[in-house]
Order: C-alpha cells, then sequence, then structure tokens
C-alpha cells in the first residue's frame, strides 16, 4: 500500500498510450498523484518503443491510434511482460472490439470518457471479483448495433462479406457502420 491507500505492489510502473494530448496529460497528472510511475506516449510506435525497452506493469492503451492500432502496443508488451495488467480505452465501444482487446490479453476495456478513478479500478481489480449487474442494459437498437460490430470485425472489416452474411444490402450496412452506436 502507499500513500494513497492503494496496493501497486513493488512496481508501480505505468503506461499510458493516447493521441489526445490534453486527455492524456490529465490522465498522467492524475495517476501520478495515486503513486504510478507514468511514462506516456501518443503513438502506437512510441507505445510500442517503451513496451519493448521498460515493459511497465501497468498500461492504459487507447485502441484507435493516428498510426494504427493500439492492440499491437497489447500485443508488445504481453510478449514483453506477461503479468502487467492492461486497460483497454476506446471512444468507439463495440462488444467486438472489447473481445478482441481481451483475447489480446486486455485486462479491461473501458470507454471514453474514462475518469481516473475508473481507470484505477480496472487496473487493480482482481479478476475473481465479479462486475455488478449493469443498472442501465443495452436497448435492442444498441444489441443490434453490437452484433453487426461483431459480424463485421469477423469479416475483418469487409463490409461486402458483412453485409452477404447478414443478409443485408451493402449500402444500408454502410449507413449503419456510418452512423455513432444507439445508447
Amino acid at each position: 500500500m502507499d500513500a494513497t491507500g492503494l496496493d501497486l505492489g513493488s512496481d508501480p510502473s505505468l503506461l499510458l498510450v493516447d493521441d489526445d494530448e490534453p486527455f492524456l496529460k490529465r490522465l498522467a497528472k492524475a495517476m501520478e498523484k495515486r503513486g504510478f510511475v507514468v511514462e506516456t506516449a501518443d503513438s502506437v510506435a512510441a507505445g510500442k518503443a517503451i513496451a519493448t525497452a521498460r515493459p511497465p506493469a501497468y498500461a492504459v492503451i487507447d485502441l484507435r491510434l493516428e498510426d494504427g492500432n493500439g492492440l499491437d502496443v497489447v500485443e508488445t508488451l504481453r510478449e514483453r511482460r506477461p503479468d502487467s495488467r492492461i486497460v483497454v480505452l476506446t471512444g468507439y465501444g463495440a462488444i467486438a472490439t472489447a473481445v478482441a482487446a481481451v483475447k489480446m490479453g486486455a485486462t479491461d476495456y473501458l470507454s471514453k470518457p474514462a475518469d481516473a478513478a475508473d481507470v484505477t479500478n480496472a487496473l487493480l481489480s482482481r479478476p475473481e471479483s465479479m462486475p455488478p449487474p449493469p443498472e442501465n442494459p443495452m436497448s435492442a437498437d444498441r444489441v443490434r448495433w453490437e452484433h453487426i460490430q461483431r459480424v463485421y470485425e469477423l469479416c475483418d472489416r469487409n463490409v461486402s462479406e458483412t453485409a452477404r452474411r447478414l443478409n443485408m444490402h451493402r449500402r444500408t450496412l454502410q449507413r449503419i457502420l456510418a452512423k455513432r452506436s444507439p445508447r
């Protein structure tokens, strides 16, 4: 336990990877106040370089970065330090990407906007602790949208193949994919 009352273990190193500079700075400052030793990166390349050279005990990685997919950083970190606890953040919350992140080795997955308390809880939660049931479950429109996203990801983001598998017109699917997710 440190001065903040959090049990960060013997290695409080934390890698933050996000291309949203104001968010990255705010989160870094908040995590330092919680006792983490923070290192930041604003791209996949910089994140992979840090993960290779100095693999941290904890990491918070944005899914979509300007130069690629944050899951590449997750994969590099998993290879270098299998015991690290990784949280994937994204502004594009979808079950398909959450499943992909967890399969790649992420400990948890949070949708933006997530505050430092959410991130800290996700980093320090133990796998045996079950989350409480949702207070506001997904709407039917959201469930449909999530299913479409999952099939789209399984088809390697190929619109024509996804439309064929969903028995849907390709242009209709393109319109759905272009919209924001329903609440």
